[in-house]
């Protein structure tokens, strides 16, 4: 014999919409906190030798130098910015598709080398490159070739 309840039995729900409430809100924080990341401040750092540098030939470009100073060399030649600007634009008009490599020294301002890269991109320099020291030059072993 079966009694019934007095109390009324209802079925158990799920109710979703407080969910989807809740992602909203976790999804508008998530964007909130993305974006305010944007704009970090940064510091002075010593660049690194890259792993992925590659041997050029010496042939048909130039070479751009700062020192640590900020000191801009064309060809080993020390000279002022407004120097430099002069002799690149003699430069391009004798031979406008040189390639031009910027070296920078490590310890320099970063303002000094965009300074440098202003001035090739006025004159109309557009095959620039960074050189760097590549780690096999250095004698540090890379990551993927099995030596201690």
């Amino acid at each position: 014999m079966r009694v019934s309840s007095p109390i009324p039995h209802k079925k158990a729900r799920i109710e979703i919409i407080p969910l989807i409430d809740i992602m909203f809100f976790l999804l508008a924080s998530f964007m909130m906190v993305s974006l305010s990341q944007v704009h970090m401040k940064g510091i002075k750092v010593n660049l690194p030798t890259g792993a992925s540098g590659q041997s050029q030939s010496k042939r048909d470009y130039i070479s751009v130098s700062v020192d640590s100073n900020g000191n801009p060399y064309f060809d080993k030649q020390m000279m002022t910015y407004e120097a430099l600007t002069a002799r690149l634009g003699a430069v391009h008009q004798e031979n406008p598709e040189a390639k031009v490599f910027v070296r920078g020294d490590r310890d320099t301002v970063h303002g000094n080398i965009i300074r440098v890269l202003d001035i090739l991109r006025a004159q109309g320099f557009y095959k620039i490159a960074f050189e760097i020291k590549s780690q096999a030059a250095v004698g540090v072993p890379s990551a993927g070739t099995g030596q201690p």
